[in-house]
């Protein structure tokens, strides 16, 4: 993944100019080592109209393109979001009168985001992957890249049996341990089945000006369990009935195209980095160009997405009320004084559930609240920029809990409907996880052209 981002970011550590020549030499090295890499392939082909010819040697100047092919991918399930400017903030009275949501002017750069909330089935996809990653190692099936590290043989691991006897004594690393089974049955230690994140810190490495510090300061490295906490449907709500929703949330079918939940902040940004990972081996395997990272929505992008151009409506679908003409209820939430199952779903619904807004998004209000990149500050709209406004904190283990504090959107199938407006701010901390937040992801691709037109 670091060398994708140094591929697509050459200029970031290349020479620096004439005061700053004294670059770390490791440094030096490694951006020739990949640009070598990187052009090796194209170096002599052309981009533009004389694409795929032979650079000529006639002494002029006729460009190298990056990559030898590029294609725009639709990434399924997602939708583009145009740019354009919007007022972010209140479009009716700030009932709470705490002024941490001031209506000012922006302007947003177009991106795609997922069509709903990530879903189980689509959340499993990524613990299977993690689950057989970690058996496919333990059961030897590895083999050894051209770089001379160890990968996962994919082919083999696609074959294991996870209720086989034979290969259950070989995980027994990852199985609980006896005295943590119940009847003695043998199945996977939740807490062992951990994804190993490496992300680099592009804002700390911006704000260095030190050129002697090795890139190896701005890389994180985490190991982050991935599956969601089902405990929280019963940890949430005291003295009430949840305990089939902690039985079958996650694991049931009947459940698979419900948004996951119970997903913490940082488990929410390691399946970003995965779903990178996995798109990003695709597109090499293909000698393809990588394309931009998944990643969460930051505020500004999602509250500019879920009024899907409404600037001054309270709602995704407009407003001001949450009924429409006919008296049915436009969303899932807490409708009254408790009437849960009044809109058609009594906890969550499909993520697919009502009608999306003109962006072609669904439930950008109610079913579940959406975490979001961005740290929650009370007086952050006053200093941010108006072009794709964003406060960010990776905050650490050894951080004050104030620091921790992300941005949630949304409201959810508990809440009132003031949480349901598209300017209302909520928070929750990054390492909890709740039976009503989930997310959804963006990535930063060019719109699709048009058909017939390059």
């Amino acid at each position: 993944m670091d060398k994708m981002r140094i591929n697509q970011n050459n200029h970031y550590i290349c020479p620096l100019p004439t005061k700053y020549n004294k670059m770390n030499n490791r440094l030096f090295y490694l951006v020739a080592i990949i640009a070598i890499a990187t052009t090796s392939s194209s170096c002599k082909m052309l981009g533009g109209k004389n694409k795929g010819k032979s650079l000529p040697n006639d002494g002029q100047l006729h460009g190298v393109a990056p990559g030898s092919r590029w294609s725009l991918m639709k990434p399924p399930g997602m939708v583009y979001v145009p740019p354009g400017t919007f007022h972010m903030g209140p479009s009716d009275e700030d009932i709470n009168y705490a002024f941490t949501a001031r209506n000012k002017s922006v302007s947003i750069s177009g991106f795609w985001m997922d069509a709903t909330e990530v879903t189980n089935n689509e959340y499993r996809q990524f613990t299977n992957w993690v689950r057989d990653s970690i058996g496919a190692k333990l059961m030897g099936f590895v083999k050894q890249g051209q770089d001379g590290n160890e990968y996962v043989d994919w082919k083999k691991a696609s074959t294991i049996k996870w209720g086989d006897k034979a290969t259950i004594e070989k995980i027994d690393a990852i199985i609980v341990t006896p005295d943590n089974r119940l009847f003695g049955k043998k199945e996977l230690d939740a807490t062992k089945i951990v994804y190993q994140s490496e992300t680099f810190d592009y804002k700390s490495a911006a704000q260095n000006r030190d050129v002697t510090v090795p890139r190896s300061a701005f890389i994180v490295k985490q190991k982050i369990p991935v599956y969601p906490d089902s405990l929280c449907w019963i940890r949430d709500f005291a003295y009430s009935y949840n305990e089939p929703m902690a039985k079958k949330y996650f694991n049931h079918p009947a459940y698979g195209n419900y948004p996951v939940v119970g997903v913490s902040w940082k488990q929410a940004t390691a399946f970003c980095e995965w779903r990178t990972h996995y798109l990003t081996s695709f597109l090499e395997s293909k000698k393809r160009s990588p394309e931009s990272d998944f990643r969460l929505p930051t505020e500004a992008q999602w509250e500019y997405a879920a009024r899907g151009g409404r600037s001054q409506s309270p709602y995704p679908w407009g407003g001001p009320y949450l009924r429409n003409k006919k008296g049915c209820l436009l969303a899932n939430f807490k409708p009254g004084r408790g009437n849960y199952p009044e809109d058609g779903g009594f906890y969550t619904v499909r993520a697919d559930a009502y009608w999306p807004n003109d962006f072609g998004l669904y439930n950008m209000s109610g079913n579940v609240a959406e975490w979001t990149s961005s740290l929650y500050y009370e007086g952050g709209y006053n200093f941010q920029h108006d072009m794709n406004p964003d406060i960010r904190w990776n905050a650490k283990d050894s951080d004050p809990p104030r620091m921790k504090r992300k941005v949630l959107r949304g409201g959810s199938w508990k809440d009132v409907g003031y949480f349901l407006q598209t300017s209302t701010r909520s928070y929750e901390y990054q390492d909890t996880a709740k039976s009503y937040i989930g997310f959804r992801c963006v990535i930063d691709l060019p719109p699709a052209a048009k058909r017939g037109k390059k």
